[in-house]
């Protein structure tokens, strides 16, 4: 999985700046940690929020590659999240769709719902990406 991290963040810079570490991708899932570095501190010494977001948008973004039907392509609308606590250690990223959420007839909206967990199991920031997902236009 470590190529793998590698090559999703390089495919999607800006990914780059938490360095993602993926841990699991399937239809519907997906988890990743980003690390406590000082890189991505704010001035209290704590993870950023805003590379808290990152890594829960690169969560998503593998939950809706690994999801989306090939005839079909989404894009993010947004981004809402609450933040629970201080993020002082690694975090868990995660980003879960529910089958449900993907049978319906294109174009539609899903709230993909994602949640950054610390290593002791404290959720720090919780929320939903909105993506609109809508068919592929005909080729020629």
């Amino acid at each position: 999985m470590r190529l793998f991290s590698l090559a999703y963040a390089r495919f999607a810079p800006y990914f780059w700046t938490v360095r993602p570490q993926v841990r699991e991708v399937r239809p519907h899932r997906a988890e990743l940690t980003i690390k406590n570095r000082r890189r991505v501190h704010n001035h209290i010494g704590t993870l950023h929020a805003i590379a808290v977001c990152n890594g829960l948008e690169a969560a998503m973004g593998l939950v809706a590659e690994a999801t989306c039907p090939d005839h079909q392509r989404w894009l993010p609308r947004g981004l809402q999240v609450e933040y629970l606590q201080k993020s002082t250690t690694d975090l868990l990223c995660f980003a879960e769709t529910t089958p449900s959420d993907w049978e319906r007839e294109a174009p539609f909206d899903i709230d993909v719902r994602v949640k950054a967990v610390r290593t002791d199991g404290v959720v720090v920031v919780q929320g939903v990406i909105p993506i609109y997902v809508s068919d592929k236009p005909a080729k020629g």
